[in-house]
């Protein structure tokens, strides 16, 4: 049976042009609507987005969009790499989105590259997948395989059988691409938060890389997901209660750093020079360290890790160029100082995620059971300590009055990533509440 929702032949209509205005409003709008088999229509998909709606405001895949320069890293430093940046669906919005029209048997219009409305109505609940093992495949080595994970898991975690197998997942996409998280950020970060707050167990296996960056190249993952039992909800284990500002101090950083085998040891050494100014007290570890076989790759993640058990994480992913006046050592020096500098400026939120994760826990906060908090720490007032969240979901403390958010339009603490998605949510999971700007979410208890 379904909590928290409401089925509707009238489907949710949302402006794809609010809030962020890119891809993560239909990603969430069409996940959260495959689990709830409430049939949702996006319009003016990714209109935020550089190069405006496309030619007429239609939706053909064929409209000609602007090529626009993106620097990455030091502005003289690097290649110029000219990225169409235009409105409506993306390859790797289509290869998610047609996987969650597959499974649900949905009935879809405007599902193909370059549209601009989408409409979605799904007719099976995950209850009715028999199938354990899928491949999903992205249309181009650009399209993020993680950004496919996002889309498609909301369905995927409430697909459990009687005999509760797993749900294996191929997944053939992008790795390390621009605007998105890497494999080692899922791998480091979000995998383990879903795994210590909400119970949610996937293992993970890296095949090959996928880069848009240098030579062309399709990544490959496999992941096994067990989804939540059927006839249970999601539950939030809270961290134990934190202190501060013991709880929030640093005391080790993970790296990963995936770029020229010959730039390896300049890479570490100045990493750790520059971790060692900043939190002195910290050890560095360098968990991954390969090579990217080209100068248009370089990735390098940084994870801090705090006292209390609390992940931040900041990475890089930028190409040099092969002729440029700067020294290659210089290049590299930039790059590491600026990186550490935003890890450190992170933590000195004293937040307990960091501004990438918070977006992408939100719909697991809304279809939970009970209450959850995991603010980033932006006004430390209403932030850090909030409210003590008990070890059944029950709010057991509040620290100060709390007051219930509307939610019609983006809204609360976080990136416009966070404020988007808890309107997004608030649209596709109306009983899930929002409280003091988003900083604690009472949610609905779904379940199958």
């Amino acid at each position: 049976m379904k909590q928290g929702t409401t089925q509707s032949t009238k489907p949710i209509v949302l402006d794809g042009r609010t809030g962020e205005g890119g891809g993560q409003v239909v990603r969430i709008a069409c996940g959260l609507a495959a689990l709830t088999s409430q049939a949702v229509t996006v319009v003016n998909i990714r209109g935020n987005r550089a190069g405006g709606r496309g030619r007429g405001g239609g939706s053909s895949a064929s409209h000609q969009c602007p090529a626009l320069p993106l620097y990455q890293g030091t502005r003289s430093a690097v290649r110029v790499v000219l990225t169409a940046l235009c409105a409506g669906l993306k390859a790797q919005h289509v290869a998610s989105l047609s996987w969650l029209a597959m499974v649900t048997d949905a009935e879809t219009t405007g599902l193909h590259v370059g549209s601009e409305t989408l409409a979605f109505s799904p007719a099976r609940p995950p209850t009715d997948l028999a199938r354990r093992c899928f491949e999903i495949e992205a249309g181009t080595d650009a399209a993020s395989a993680l950004l496919i994970l996002q889309a498609v898991l909301p369905y995927v975690l409430f697909a459990g059988n009687d005999a509760n197998e797993p749900v294996v997942l191929d997944i053939r996409g992008g790795t390390n691409v621009r605007w998105s998280p890497s494999y080692e950020y899922f791998d480091q970060v979000l995998a383990p938060t879903l795994e210590e707050r909400f119970g949610i167990h996937i293992g993970r296996e890296l095949t090959a890389r996928g880069w848009n960056l240098g030579p062309r190249s399709r990544g490959h993952m496999t992941l096994t997901i067990h989804p939540v039992p059927r006839g249970r909800a999601v539950r939030f284990s809270p961290a134990p209660r934190y202190a501060f500002p013991e709880s929030y101090r640093v005391c080790r950083v993970d790296a990963s750093v995936i770029v020229p085998r010959a730039s390896h040891r300049r890479v570490r050494d100045e990493l750790v020079a520059a971790l060692g100014r900043l939190y002195p007290d910290a050890g560095v570890e360098f968990k991954v360290v390969e090579d990217s076989g080209s100068d248009a790759r370089w990735s390098i993640l940084l994870v801090a890790h705090s006292e209390g058990g609390i992940r931040w994480a900041r990475d890089s992913l930028f190409s040099i160029a092969n002729k440029t006046k700067l020294s290659r050592d210089g290049i590299i020096q930039h790059a590491c100082s600026s990186l550490c500098k935003e890890l450190y400026e992170e933590t000195s939120l004293n937040g307990t995620v960091d501004e990438f994760l918070q977006d992408q826990i939100v719909f697991l906060q809304a279809l939970a059971e009970g209450y959850s908090s995991l603010p980033r720490g932006e006004d430390p007032a209403e932030s850090r300590a909030n409210a003590s969240i008990g070890a059944v979901g029950d709010l057991a403390v509040w620290n100060m009055r709390p007051r219930r958010d509307t939610t019609h339009e983006p809204f609360g603490h976080g990136s416009t990533h966070t404020t988007t998605a808890r309107w997004v949510v608030g649209e596709l999971l109306p009983a899930a509440k929002f409280y003091n700007r988003g900083a604690v979410v009472r949610g609905v208890g779904f379940s199958l």
